[in-house]
């Protein structure tokens, strides 16, 4: 992709998008919670074609979607996915650089294929991610570093 590209996309990712990670419950991991880390850009539905366009210059990775409230969102989940485009788009960040940084620490953190993620990593990263309840206004966040660390207290001592 060509450098003003990816500028342009960057610029639109600070202004009208998100990066996340987040610590996701889920009943049937061994450890009780994952680390989900997203990258979405948001338009409103008469723009919808500029997501679409958005998502094949990533060669079709993530998924569009209308809301109910007038607006479309581009989503790209998954720790490849999310890592391949955070480093093309890293170098033209600005407003959204600091999530960026700590999202790609995480993920370089993170077990590899064929090597599972153990309590005590869970819960050291768990703090990094915790960051993004400051940094991205998040009101509902509800699963943070000192609710894992209870859950794993409770069922994995």
């Amino acid at each position: 992709m060509k450098r003003e590209i990816l500028a342009y996309i960057a610029g639109f990712l600070d202004g009208d998008g998100c990066i996340m990670l987040q610590l996701v419950y889920r009943h049937d991991y061994l450890l009780g919670y994952q680390i989900r880390a997203s990258v979405v850009f948001y338009q409103k539905q008469k723009y919808k074609t500029f997501l679409l366009w958005l998502k094949n210059q990533f060669n079709g990775v993530g998924y569009v979607r209308d809301r109910n409230d007038g607006m479309s969102e581009y989503t790209i989940v998954g720790i490849e996915s999310v890592k391949k485009v955070l480093q093309v788009l890293l170098p033209y960040l600005r407003l959204k650089r600091k999530q960026a940084d700590i999202a790609l620490k995480v993920i370089n953190q993170m077990p590899g294929s064929g090597r599972k993620m153990t309590a005590s990593k869970l819960l050291f990263l768990s703090k990094d991610v915790d960051q993004f309840l400051k940094l991205n206004y998040s009101k509902r966040r509800v699963n943070t570093s000192e609710k894992l660390k209870a859950f794993l207290t409770k069922n994995h001592t």
